[in-house]
């Protein structure tokens, strides 16, 4: 008897339609699974075997084929379980056929036959509502990112015997609704001991990283040691606009892929921040490796990249990171598949001027040669500088700043400022694929990057004088328009322009 059960799997962030066939038919007691099952899906047979047994179901001692189609794809993941499951039940007449008609359902077996969480669900559910479920199965624990796709019903089950009684009428699953409204005051979850008011002194710093935030640009900090560069980094989150809706339900599905979200906390409602060691290798930091997996800059997409001690990176490492910031997606290609994992995200970088730290510095004397000086920043390549909006120096705070009694501004206050910027860009660049200034392209830069005559004179003498690159040219007219916005003006006025060419001419 043959049976036909749907399940979603997912490649890369984005899900697709995988049709379960079983046949039992007469035969020697064969349990065959094609359609090139990965070892976790041939394994399956086992635990489907024995999951089925002591559920207090007889396992059918005929010949057993299972096919997942579509047959030219790789399956991964122990997702499939429960739909081989059921189908087998139902090619032996104990589950009726067109019960499953609009029911999608995923989910790895235990050999008691208890139902466990598996990774991707909500790119799944978003796939089979797309394709026409009315309702989709989902293990307890899985329920509350899947219930962040409305219009399907979301049924949490158990155990191997609570799906046969759903479909077999002896037993009702409850719809589970989740909480869709987890956006509302999601600033004052997880960020509110970290505030700018707690960084004395660091003004010029605090402004690049509010022009930063509020266009959406990546920033290099350079200063000694203890000056105050990772403190200023870790507190970037804090200025930033709220995710909206669609933008957390995006991140949320890198984060189902990579199994990195908890039960508690289904929804990513905070800009991800990640802060890698500098010893991670290249398939860790953009994605891969021989089960492709997001990397640090998917995972920090629609936030932030902190990479703290940038010379320290090898340099095979960082020369990775030039075609995610460029395009805003990672592809990985494998025999036979291709991934694509979305990576917009702002870099944040923080360095040493020297291997010592104290090159330049006013107080404290520099050990290094010129020859380590040039040897270590030459661990940086010009093409990646070239990429990085914003260049600061960060100096030592000094005495009288750290024991002042001037209390420094909020983050709230930032806040303020960063989205009234952001919400003119949001209203610029209604209808297009761009959110922020740091995303426009050449044709974008054109049409909203006016510049008055006086600027154009004083950006022309920077880029004859600094020897500024084509790609270094566009990203100071970016970051004028964004320092023009959080003024609220219309069009980019010299000083905008003099402010922008001085974060380049800091590099």
């Amino acid at each position: 008897m043959l049976s036909r059960i749907n399940c979603s799997a997912v490649a890369g962030i984005a899900g697709y339609v995988v049709e379960v066939e079983v046949d039992v038919s007469f035969g020697l007691p064969v349990f065959n699974i094609v359609g090139l099952p990965e070892i976790a899906v041939r394994e399956s047979r086992e635990r489907v075997k024995t999951a089925i047994k002591n559920s207090g179901y007889a396992f059918p001692m005929d010949r057993i084929t299972v096919n997942l189609a579509p047959a030219d794809v790789k399956k991964e993941g122990t997702s499939f379980d429960l739909p081989v499951a059921m189908a087998i039940l139902s090619a032996s007449a104990i589950v009726p056929q067109d019960r499953f008609k609009g029911y999608f359902m995923m989910g790895e077996l235990s050999l008691d036959g208890r139902i466990k969480p598996v990774n991707g669900v909500l790119p799944a559910v978003i796939c089979a509502k797309k394709n026409g479920a009315c309702g989709f199965l989902v293990p307890v624990e899985n329920r509350g990112e899947a219930s962040m796709v409305k219009d399907i019903e979301i049924l949490p089950v158990e155990t191997l015997r609570d799906v046969v009684d759903f479909f077999t009428g002896m037993r009702k699953i409850d719809p589970f609704s989740g909480n869709t409204n987890m956006l509302q005051d999601s600033y004052s979850l997880g960020i509110s001991d970290l505030d700018y008011c707690d960084v004395a002194g660091q003004n010029h710093a605090k402004r690049a990283l509010e022009i930063a935030a509020a266009g959406g640009h990546n920033l290099c900090m350079s200063g000694p040691p203890g000056s105050g560069k990772t403190m200023l980094a870790k507190r970037i989150a804090s200025i930033l606009p709220p995710l909206s809706f669609e933008e957390s339900l995006e991140t949320t599905q890198i984060y189902s892929v990579a199994g990195l979200l908890k039960e508690d906390m289904p929804l990513i409602t905070q800009r991800p921040f990640r802060s890698p060691h500098h010893t991670i290798s290249a398939p860790g930091l953009v994605g891969g490796g021989a089960r492709p997996e997001p990397g640090e800059v998917s995972l920090a997409h629609n936030g932030l990249l902190f990479l703290d001690e940038l010379p320290e990176f090898k340099r095979n490492v960082l020369e990775v990171l030039r075609q995610p910031m460029e395009d805003g997606m990672v592809r990985i290609s494998r025999a036979g598949a291709k991934f694509t994992y979305p990576s917009v995200f702002m870099l944040i970088s923080a360095m040493n001027p020297c291997p010592c730290g104290y090159y330049g510095d006013s107080v404290r004397e520099c050990t290094c040669t010129a020859a380590q000086i040039q040897r270590y920043r030459g661990r940086i390549s010009g093409p990646l500088i070239d990429r990085i909006d914003i260049h600061i120096e960060v100096p030592a705070v000094s005495y009288s700043e750290l024991t002042g009694n001037s209390k420094p501004e909020s983050s709230k206050e930032i806040r303020k400022r960063v989205e009234s910027a952001r919400q003119l860009q949001i209203e610029r660049f209604k209808g297009s694929s761009v959110f922020c200034n740091a995303g426009m392209r050449p044709r974008d830069i054109k049409k909203f990057c006016t510049l008055e005559p006086a600027a154009s004179s004083i950006l022309e003498k920077a880029v004859d004088s600094l020897g500024l690159s084509a790609r270094a040219y566009s990203r100071v007219l970016k970051t004028a328009r964004t320092i023009a916005d959080l003024d609220n003006q219309k069009y980019i006025l010299r000083q905008h322009v003099a402010e922008a060419v001085q974060y380049r001419n800091e590099q």
